[in-house]
């Protein structure tokens, strides 16, 4: 393709930033984007650590399982109008199997009247076998998770753009990618589409930047921003995902589809552009590594901010890998007391729940919240809590008690203690809900580019 058939202008909308996202929130994204002409490219952020850990789980009792299990929810409202219009979908919903997932999107683009769907398939980012447990020990960039770990179940690197544009190169008309990195979804297309060479630092850096706004959903239109007030924002029910024009320059405009909720300004970009940045002077990708320090945003009308300057310098030469491991059991119950002196009795209930514990179980640590009254800012401890609640003038008190332990009989003895608040406990004790959960802990590494190995497979219509 010579430069002259190149796009002067790529349009990437992003309807998720994590796997529990509205599943109709693409729908006005797609129905902006399909109005106009050139490239265009739907989003999907699905992949949190935890997301990911989960999924490996799924995996390991069934072999076909381990993709996203929102890949339905999030594509059934879409698909079939991105296919008729031309609009490529990228989304990272494979998690610990990508060819899973595409195999759910074939189901459903069949059922839609697509059966012909091209799919890529983006693979390599699990490293599980590619490096040990010592190694990926010998690798961990803090604390000494690793080391006190029985066995991994799982290790993902972050991969980067260039499968994404292989794929895309292919003419797919999804990319299924597992643990790549987030901004990575949105500088793959703009790889494709404007032919950047994966030197051309300050370029990549912009891509980069796009898909950094770009990857949290509405957190850059209005979500996880309002404070009534003081930062208020309209119609949040609705809130508006975000579109972004790139131009083959670099130069975003962030927007978002007419006549939805939500707001672009200069405060909405800023908190996202800052968002989970290390060191604005050198943010870490696997294509890159950006310089935001030059960063100039601009209104340049309604919901319409400009975002320029990024730069770029040649990328790490090591991968960022989460490792996650068993985290053990984890206990949560919880009563509520109302009415007439409810902080006393939440402080009594409290005080008969550990007591028996620290007879029972004296090595297991209890934790008790009082929510409304003393838990995310009270200080550690429960002789602190005792205090707090003697004096509170409240009457509606949710008692929480929570512990975590390698082993399962500790927590589930919690939980039977916490029932027998109903009738062994103080008066008036009522809405008890109890859960024990198995964990997973993580930790990252920092591992060699050279030893993981990205791949990109089209799975052609007749593989489904």
């Amino acid at each position: 393709m010579s430069d002259a058939d190149l796009p002067s202008l790529v349009r990437i909308g992003c309807a998720s930033g994590f796997a529990d996202d509205r599943s109709d929130a693409g729908l006005p994204v797609v129905r902006e984007l399909a109005r106009h002409e050139g490239p265009r490219f739907l989003l999907y952020e699905t992949l949190a650590e935890r997301t990911l850990a989960l999924a490996q789980l799924r995996r390991r009792q069934d072999p076909e399982a381990g993709a996203s299990e929102a890949i339905e929810r999030f594509l059934r409202p879409v698909l079939a109008e991105c296919l008729a219009s031309g609009i490529r979908i990228v989304g990272n919903f494979g998690a610990a199997n990508p060819r899973g997932g595409a195999r759910i999107i074939r189901r459903l683009a069949a059922e839609l009247g697509h059966p012909d769907i091209r799919i890529a398939v983006v693979e390599g980012d699990d490293i599980s076998g590619a490096f040990s447990h010592a190694e990926l020990r010998a690798r961990e960039m803090d604390g000494d998770l690793l080391a006190d770990a029985a066995g991994i179940v799982s290790a993902n690197a972050y991969i980067g753009a260039e499968a994404i544009a292989e794929g895309l190169d292919a003419g797919a008309d999804v990319v299924v990618a597992g643990r790549v990195a987030d901004p990575s979804l949105a500088l793959g297309p703009l790889i494709h589409a404007f032919g950047w060479r994966l030197d051309d630092w300050d370029r990549l850096a912009a891509g980069t930047l796009a898909g950094h706004l770009l990857e949290c959903g509405s957190q850059v239109t209005g979500g996880y921003f309002a404070d009534p007030g003081m930062a208020d924002v309209p119609n949040l029910a609705e809130v508006g995902y975000p579109i972004a024009e790139i131009l083959s320059d670099g130069a975003i405009t962030l927007t978002k589809p007419p006549g939805t909720g939500g707001r672009v300004d200069r405060e909405t970009v800023t908190e996202q552009l800052l968002y989970e940045i290390h060191d604005p002077a050198a943010y870490l990708t696997p294509d890159v590594v950006l310089d935001l320090t030059e960063v100039g945003i601009e209104v340049v009308g309604k919901d319409r901010v400009r975002v320029a300057g990024a730069r770029g310098r040649p990328r790490p030469e090591r991968l960022k890998a989460t490792v996650c491991v068993d985290g053990g059991h984890l206990a949560e119950g919880e009563i509520s007391y109302a009415g007439a002196n409810a902080a006393r009795r939440a402080a009594l209930a409290i005080e008969v729940v550990q007591a028996r514990m620290a007879r029972r179980w004296p090595d297991l640590l209890v934790r008790a919240d009082a929510i409304g009254v003393a838990s995310l800012f009270h200080p550690a401890g429960p002789a602190a809590l005792g205090p707090t609640l003697a004096v509170s003038p409240c009457e509606d008190v949710r008692v929480r008690l929570a512990a975590a332990s390698p082993d399962r009989a500790g927590p589930e003895e919690l939980l039977h203690e916490v029932r027998a608040l109903y009738c062994a406990g103080p008066g008036g004790g009522a809405g008890i809900r109890t859960r024990l959960t198995h964990r997973v802990a993580s930790a990252s590494c920092l591992v060699e580019r050279e030893r993981v190995e990205p791949r990109m497979e089209i799975l052609e219509p007749h593989h489904g």
